[in-house]
């Protein structure tokens, strides 16, 4: 069993508020856990505007469907997403 974890630091220029930056994070991550099968959670910068960090997890029995999922929403994330990524981390635990 391979479990991955993508780490994924977001800078959100046009957020303004929390308000801002809490919709355009809650589509994105609605988004990603329905199209990958995935569970992910915002888990620093709570209380900042315009950065978010999200830890996103998935597992499965073969290391390169892990990084193959991980590398797609990656790639969703640099299209989809209102923002920049600032960095990108993949890990296998």
């Amino acid at each position: 069993m391979v479990i991955g974890l993508l780490l994924l630091e977001v800078h959100l220029p046009h957020a303004s508020s929390l308000k801002d930056k809490r919709a355009v994070m809650t589509g994105f991550k609605e988004r990603i856990r329905h199209r990958f099968n995935v569970s992910l959670a915002e888990v620093s910068h709570h209380d900042k505007w315009q950065l978010a960090t999200l830890a996103i997890i998935t597992v499965n029995n073969e290391q390169n469907i892990v990084d193959q999922t991980l590398e797609k929403i990656i790639k969703e994330a640099e299209t989809r997403l209102d923002g920049q990524i600032i960095r990108s981390e993949i890990l296998h635990l």
